[in-house]
C-alpha cells in the first residue's frame, strides 16, 4: 500500500502546473492533500470524480479560496482498501473547530486513516489559541478512535517543526509560531502517546531534509526549509510500516509531496 500525502497549496493551482497528473500518475493507492483552496464544485470532473479513484472532500464553510483537504482511494481488489463498508467523517465533531474544512476520516476494515490540515498559528494570539484547541481535540479524537481501532495512520501538514534538525534556522525561529515550544510540546505529546513520526523512525539523524519553503524568498533553491509535513501511524501498526520518505524533486507547490509504504 502505497500513500502520498501533500500540500498542494491551491488544488486548482496545482492541476495547472501538473502536479495533479503527477499524482494520479504516482501508483498511490490513496493519496491525501491539505490547503485545496476549493469547494468541490469549482474542480473540473477529471479532479473532483478521476477514473480509478473514490475521492472525498472537507472544504471550508466560512471563507472561499481558503484551507480544505482531500483523500483519494484507488479503486482496489485490496482488501485492506475496500471502499464496501467504508465510514468517511468530516470534522472532528465539534462546530467550532469544523468550519475551515480541515478533517477528514476513513475508517477501513484494518485501519482508520485521518488527513488532517492544522491551523497555522500566525495572524495573532487569537489564531495561536485556535490552533492550540485545534491540537488538543483531535489527540482526544484520536484517543477515543483507539480504543476501538488500534491501527491508526494519519498524515498532515502539522504546521509546526519538532525538533530543531527539523529546520533550517532553529535559533531565528525560536519565537515564531510553528516553532514554539508550546506548540512542539504538543508534538511531544503526540509522541509519549506512542504515535510515531514515520519519517524521524527511518531517517532518525537525517539532516537537511524539509517539506515547505517560503516562495517569497526563494528559500526552496537554498534549501532553507521546515519539515511541517508528517505521517504518524500508532505503534500498534508500525512494524507494516516498510518505508517513509521526502519527495523533494516534486514541485507544483511551496511544500513537497512525503510517502508512506506500508503491507
Amino acid at each position: 500500500m502505497k500513500i502520498i500525502s501533500w500540500n498542494v497549496n491551491g488544488l486548482r493551482a496545482n492541476v495547472k502546473k501538473g502536479g495533479f497528473d503527477w499524482l494520479l500518475n504516482s501508483g498511490a493507492d490513496i493519496f491525501c492533500l491539505q490547503e485545496t483552496k476549493a469547494h468541490p464544485d469549482q474542480l473540473p470532473t477529471g479532479v473532483r470524480k478521476p477514473p480509478g479513484y473514490y475521492a472525498y472532500f472537507d472544504h471550508s464553510k466560512v471563507k472561499n479560496g481558503y484551507s480544505g483537504v482531500a483523500v483519494y482511494v484507488k479503486s482496489t481488489d485490496d482488501q485492506q482498501l475496500t471502499t464496501d463498508n467504508l465510514r468517511v467523517e468530516y470534522g472532528l465533531g465539534i462546530e467550532e473547530l469544523d468550519q475551515e474544512g480541515r478533517f477528514l476520516g476513513l475508517f477501513f476494515n484494518e485501519f482508520a486513516f485521518f488527513n488532517v490540515y492544522f491551523p497555522n498559528g500566525g495572524g495573532g494570539p487569537e489564531r495561536l489559541a485556535f490552533k492550540l484547541k485545534y491540537y488538543e481535540a483531535f489527540l482526544k479524537y484520536l484517543e477515543g478512535v483507539r480504543k476501538e481501532q488500534p491501527n491508526i495512520i494519519f498524515c498532515c501538514d502539522v504546521n509546526t517543526a519538532h525538533q530543531e534538525i527539523d529546520l533550517a534556522r532553529p535559533k531565528e525561529n525560536e519565537n515564531n509560531t510553528g516553532f514554539l515550544p508550546v506548540e512542539r510540546k504538543w508534538l511531544d505529546e503526540v509522541e509519549q502517546k506512542n504515535y510515531v513520526d514515520t519519517f524521524r523512525y527511518f531517517h532518525p539523524d537525517e539532516k537537511n531534509s524539509y517539506t515547505y519553503w517560503d516562495m517569497k524568498t526563494f528559500a526552496r533553491d537554498r534549501n532553507v526549509g521546515w519539515r511541517i509535513d508528517y505521517f504518524f501511524v500508532t505503534k500498534e501498526f508500525l512494524p507494516k510500516v516498510n518505508k517513509s520518505e521526502i519527495l523533494t524533486d516534486i514541485f507544483g507547490s511551496d511544500h513537497c509531496p512525503i510517502f508512506l509504504e506500508a503491507l
